[in-house]
């Protein structure tokens, strides 16, 4: 066991490395260009849309609001809170600079992905849409590409019951194990009947609940932080100048932080944002294939708007309060750290705003992942793999709730990196095909 979890350490610093860090950046900088900033310039109508879209305008299975509700309900989780907390405390202020900036080319990539998951999408026996990175390399790159597709659904299935599924369970309990003293088997068990009663009724009935839960509990956790931020504002200047300068100078230590060089600035809040707005990941598409549109374009101007609010304004609060109260300086890591932050700038509210916050992302985040891991193992198993599959989701919760996963961590987080090599080769060689479609869409 040992030797496996070096090997797994090991492949872990490659897949995380620097060579897949440019890769994402890079590739969204392509993307970006590719689309003349149109991710950017248009985000203003990619809201006007999402107003819009709570009508089915096409062919699909939920509507287009409730598409991105869902890819938001698996992006919207531990990363907005742990993440962000870990990326500062491993990189300094800085950190929050770089995760700013994937988050800005990573429009591009969620746009790009959203436009190939509608325009090679198919429909499956039961009359579902589905689609995704393995369908989009498969109609859209032809048969010498399937064995990339499949590589896309075995990483995107062990990954799901990771980092969608165990993690999250093991997060909720251990944090009202902590808060409550609550048993975290029982944690896990009351989270599985929740998540199962959902699960019941597939994809529509998730993107409902999300589309319900989703706004609600990102409103409720954005206000609270808004509210420190408010109380504090004298200083916010100070604190987003902390950040843009530390994102090039290294962060000398002080207290109990140990120091940070750019280099681990620029590594931290990469990974942190990527692991948050899952830009290049390939597993948004998934759910926005499924969306009633009949523009594969419309929807890509919907799906951006996902990395935006996870990691321009979700994790922007998170990261500004950490550095307004001080806490990142104190040697506390994870969500810890952010508890701390929300408790010193709002005593006797702030640490169960981030524990109530953590439970509801993380519930969320289960659904979300259950679509995208129950896609991977249609496509590689077929349509009578879809209860097989829920049962196994179902029984990995309270496991995960009540065991150390250290490796099992260490597992999804690797699988999430190899998901995104097959996705990011596919949007690099359909790009041609994205700009011609949106070429198209704003001609008309």
């Amino acid at each position: 066991m040992e030797t496996l979890i070096q090997i797994i350490n090991e492949l872990n610093g490659i897949v995380w490395g620097a060579p897949m860090l440019i890769l994402i950046l890079g590739v969204g900088l392509y993307l970006m260009v590719g689309l003349i900033f149109i991710p950017l310039r248009k985000l203003g109508y990619g809201f006007k849309l999402l107003w819009q879209s709570k009508k089915p305008q096409g062919e699909g299975d939920i509507l287009p609001f409730n598409a991105l509700m869902t890819s938001l309900s698996a992006t919207i989780g531990t990363g907005n809170i742990a993440g962000v907390a870990t990326a500062i405390f491993a990189g300094g202020p800085g950190a929050l600079f770089w995760m700013w900036c994937t988050a800005l080319v990573g429009m591009a990539t969620k746009y790009s992905e959203a436009v190939c998951a509608v325009k090679f999408r198919e429909v499956d026996a039961k009359g579902n849409h589905v689609g995704g990175p393995m369908y989009y390399i498969k109609n859209g790159l032809g048969k010498n590409w399937l064995w990339l597709g499949t590589l896309f659904a075995f990483f995107g299935a062990f990954a799901g019951f990771g980092i969608g599924n165990m993690v999250q369970a093991n997060s909720v309990a251990d944090v009202l194990s902590s808060k409550f003293s609550l048993d975290k088997l029982a944690v896990g068990a009351v989270l599985a009947l929740f998540v199962g009663l959902v699960l019941i009724g597939g994809i529509r009935w998730i993107a409902e609940v999300a589309g319900r839960l989703v706004p609600l509990m990102a409103l409720l956790y954005v206000c609270a932080g808004l509210l420190i931020l408010i109380l504090n504002a004298s200083a916010v200047p100070d604190a987003i100048n902390l950040v843009i300068t530390q994102a090039f100078t290294p962060t000398a230590a002080a207290g109990g932080f140990l120091g940070a060089s750019i280099w681990a600035a620029i590594r931290f809040g990469v990974a942190r944002g990527v692991f948050s707005n899952e830009a290049g990941l390939g597993s948004a598409p998934i759910a926005h294939a499924a969306a009633m549109t009949n523009s594969p374009v419309r929807q890509g101007l919907i799906a951006m708007l996902g990395t935006f609010i996870d990691t321009i304004i979700v994790c922007s609060i998170t990261g500004l309060v950490i550095i307004i109260s001080g806490a990142w300086l104190g040697g506390v890591d994870g969500a810890s750290l952010s508890s701390a932050a929300f408790e010193a700038t709002l005593p006797g509210a702030g640490s169960y705003i981030v524990t109530f916050g953590l439970v509801l992302f993380a519930f969320t985040t289960m659904l979300g992942w259950s679509v995208y891991g129950e896609r991977c193992v249609q496509y590689l198993f077929g349509i009578k793999s879809i209860i097989p599959f829920r049962i196994l989701w179902i029984i990995a919760i309270p496991i995960g709730a009540s065991i150390k996963l250290d490796f099992v961590w260490l597992m999804a987080d690797t699988m999430n990196a190899l998901m995104a090599m097959p996705n990011l080769i596919a949007l690099v060689i359909l790009s041609p095909v994205v700009f011609k479609l949106t070429r198209e869409y704003f001609s008309q």
